[in-house]
């Protein structure tokens, strides 16, 4: 069994990230004073510079 290509778990991170920080318990959360010292926004930049690494070190596609 092969793992999953790294760009693509990345861009699915992204998406699950996306969709905690909409989710309507995520929200109460905040409303009700949740503020840890990572929050998602880093989550999303941490994922938006590892997939700016991928690309800047993708292999020139050969045959």
């Amino acid at each position: 069994m092969s793992s999953p290509n790294l760009y693509q778990l990345v861009e699915q991170a992204q998406t699950l990230v996306h969709e905690i920080a909409e989710h309507p318990e995520y929200q109460k959360l905040l409303n009700r004073g949740y503020s840890p010292d990572l929050n998602i926004a880093d989550a999303q930049t941490a994922l938006v510079y590892l997939q700016w690494e991928l690309d800047h070190n993708q292999e020139p596609y050969s045959h």
